[in-house]
Parts: C-alpha cells; structure tokens; sequence
C-alpha cells in the first residue's frame, strides 16, 4: 500500500514548505498518467477513494468522508495554486480520467518544498506513487530554486518508505510525536531528496 498524506504534517508521506509564489496551474504527463488540477466534477471519486481504511489509516481526513469534505478539500486544493502555497495534482488515467490518487507539492518555502500523495486501492503495487513522486519531485527541481525536497512517513507505513525510497529519497530518522493524525501525536520517519542527489 502506497499512501502519502495529502496535507503537511498530517500522517502518511510528505514533503514540507508554503511559500506565495502564485504557480502557475500545471498539468504533468507520465505517458499512461496525467496530473492535472482538481475540479469539481472529481468530487464524488474523491469521496469514494477517502473510504479506503487504508487511506484513513495514515491521511488525516475526517472519518467518515462526504461528498460535501470531498467538496471543501477540493476548494482548498484550488486556492492553494491561488495563494501559491502549493500545487495539488490530481492522480489520473490519461485516457479515461479515472482517478488514481493524489499528490500536493506544498511550497516551495524558500529553499524547501514538500509533497504529499495517495494512491488508491485499485492502482496499488503498480508502482505508480514511485513514478509520480519521482516525477513532480523532478519537476520541482527543474522549476523552482528548491534545494531540498523533505518527506515524512507515520512509522508504520513501509509501503510508503519504500516508495519514497524508490523515488530517491534517503532515510534521515525518526522524528518523535512529529505529525497528529487527527489529534494524537504520531512519530514519524524523515526522509529528503537533495538536488545534488544522483
């Protein structure tokens, strides 16, 4: 199982940072894959993903999730490339726009950026978060000045070690009661992605 978590400091696998640098709206082809920005008309898929307990597990979304979070999480996600804290793509099937996940590169801020990414249960074990976070990570480093890409997995969440570990990132530690998962204090594993990295 493959799940990042889709805001800062909040469970699973992220990558820290918010700047206002007002991004341009990016879209991102991986050939079978596309990220592109949330809209309205995702909300329902959305709603439907955000009922996987895994997701729930190392994201923190409320429990239960309704269409009317999936509304308001899409809201936010699109002020985020308005205020420039932050560009959140939605995961998607280049040739029928089903819904595969989600990554969010919160920032940059300053020399830094984070990212954060789910991926849903039926895309699972294909390694799809490995080339998305590869991917937007790349793209980070090729537009930005970031020097330093950070992630933060929920100990526990070895799918998603390894998947950062696939995409480039190196271990750095544990960082004790680092995040909240909705209101307990969770430790968490400290991974980065430098831009002099192999």
């Amino acid at each position: 199982m493959s799940d990042i978590a889709a805001n800062p400091r909040e469970g699973g696998l992220h990558v820290s940072g918010a700047v206002p640098t007002r991004p341009a709206q990016a879209e991102l082809s991986l050939g079978d894959l596309r990220l592109r920005p949330w809209c309205e008309a995702d909300a329902s898929a959305l709603c439907a993903a955000c009922q996987d307990p895994e997701i729930t597990r190392w994201v923190s979304v409320p429990e239960p999730f309704s269409l009317a979070d999936a509304l308001d999480q899409i809201t936010e996600w699109r002020a985020m490339w308005e205020d420039g804290s932050g560009a959140p793509l939605a995961i998607v099937d280049a040739s029928s726009d089903r819904l595969m996940g989600a990554i969010v590169r919160f920032g940059p801020d300053g020399h830094q950026a984070t990212l954060g990414c789910w991926i849903v249960p039926e895309a699972r074990g294909r390694g799809i978060g490995t080339r998305v976070l590869r991917h937007v990570a790349d793209w980070t480093f090729q537009t930005t000045d970031v020097m330093r890409i950070d992630a933060y997995i929920m100990v526990g969440n070895v799918a998603s070690e390894r998947m950062a570990q696939r995409a480039g990132f190196q271990r750095e530690g544990v960082l004790r009661a680092w995040d909240l998962l909705r209101g307990t204090p969770v430790d968490c594993v400290s991974y980065s992605r430098l831009r002099d990295d192999a």
